[in-house]
């Protein structure tokens, strides 16, 4: 965690119950060498105190893009120079609409204007109001300009209400910001623009989905992340613009990478068909589950009998609703298979109208889910092309060869 010695992070904190969290984030990002300065809307005073946040962080606390005193030496100005990096943790709805309309009604939202630094938000709200058609629109504004999302989590929440919608665990939001300080430590190569994908914008899924039985249990499957993520590695380092759907992983986001963190199919199907009007290469490598149960339990579930039957519904198929698009990406799907590997991949080529498939038998032992190789054989409508087992390092890198082969043969180029 040394990439937090001597940085400069400016906490933004906006009205919400997850305010009481922000202390100890403070103490945590302290901690590991941070120097810490919060910023806090009229809001978040409603929950926790500046003078608890000034303590924690031995630094005064900013509130008022009025104050006189501050604005003597355009003291908003210079908090937006003074940052290395920009975290606001819980952002309501509200301070996520204000800022994806560009306004600067307050010091946090004029700050966001105002710095060249990176941001984040970690979203914390209700679970529909995180739903809601004007909420994800606004978050998908803000992925559109380089922000980062942490977040949110799944779980009950203060209303009673269980779904999306939490504020992440400090711990993770410390860790989600070390992997966002140390990608932008590593700069992107001066002759980016001379690299193969250099203007191309890819979109990756990757990682299990997990569907929620009741507040703590949930159904997934046993996907490491690592092939999705190695190929967004691959794809970045040839240019590409590279944004990662990712769900639950104990992976670090490929450096140069944006990601966006999900939890369940149905929050993956919305980022994706959000996120892939504008890519041009659409790679889905998430393993999504099938089926979600069709009524999630308030109260967790007690073990009072000796067997019980959980009603499944079908999940929206994701790479079939990218490559239905009326402008779609150049789409590849993965078929992860434990039999007639070439059979099954084939007809998912076909019917869900994909331009490549990559397939794979996970019944292969020391390739596949949780190893760290694999081996694919890649399907296009004119094309087959075996890629022998290899690390996923490697065999990320000749697959995004592969797509940009076959994308350009699509193209007549």
């Amino acid at each position: 965690m040394q990439i937090l010695q001597d940085k400069k992070i400016l906490l933004g904190i906006s009205g919400g119950i997850a305010a009481y969290k922000t202390p100890e984030l403070v103490r945590r990002l302290k901690d590991l060498g941070a120097d810490v300065r919060v910023v806090m809307t009229e809001g978040a005073k409603a929950f926790i105190t500046p003078l608890t946040l000034q303590a924690v962080s031995a630094n005064a606390v900013s509130d008022s893009l009025l104050d006189t005193q501050a604005e003597l030496a355009m003291g908003h100005i210079e908090l937006a120079k003074w940052a290395d990096f920009i975290l606001i943790a819980p952002a309501s709805a509200d301070l996520i609409a204000r800022i994806a309309a560009g306004m600067a009604n307050d010091l946090l939202s004029t700050l966001c204007l105002a710095t060249a630094a990176p941001i984040a938000i970690a979203p914390a709200m209700n679970q529909q109001m995180w739903h809601a058609a004007a909420t994800q629109n606004n978050v998908n504004t803000l992925i559109a300009r380089q922000y980062a999302i942490f977040g949110p989590g799944a779980g009950e929440q203060a209303c009673g209400d269980v779904g999306l919608g939490r504020m992440l665990e400090v711990a993770e939001l410390v860790d989600l910001t070390c992997q966002q300080l140390t990608a932008t430590h590593n700069s992107v190569p001066a002759n980016k623009k001379q690299l193969p994908l250099a203007g191309q914008t890819w979109l990756i899924t990757a990682g299990p989905t997990r569907e929620a039985i009741d507040p703590v249990r949930y159904i997934s499957n046993h996907s490491s992340g690592k092939m999705g993520y190695a190929i967004a590695s691959a794809a970045q380092s040839l240019g590409a613009d590279v944004t990662i759907i990712s769900g639950p992983v104990n992976l670090t986001t490929p450096a140069g990478c944006r990601k966006v963190a999900v939890t369940s199919a149905l929050e993956m199907h919305q980022q994706a068909l959000a996120l892939a009007a504008s890519a041009d290469v659409f790679v889905a490598c998430a393993a999504v589950a099938d089926y979600r149960i069709s009524e999630v339990a308030s109260e967790k579930i007690k073990k009072s009998q000796d067997s019980m039957q959980l009603n499944l519904i079908k999940n929206p198929d994701i790479v079939a609703d990218v490559a239905a698009m009326a402008n779609k990406p150049f789409t590849v799907g993965f078929a992860a298979e434990t039999q007639d590997v070439e059979q099954y991949a084939r007809d998912k080529l076909t019917r869900k109208k994909l331009d490549m498939i990559a397939a794979n038998n996970v019944a292969t032992a020391g390739q596949g889910f949780n190893s760290d190789d694999n081996a694919l054989t890649v399907f296009s409508a004119t094309d087959k092309k075996v890629l022998p087992l290899m690390s996923k390092t490697a065999l990320a890198k000749q697959l995004v060869e592969q797509i940009q082969l076959t994308l350009q043969k699509s193209r007549g180029q």
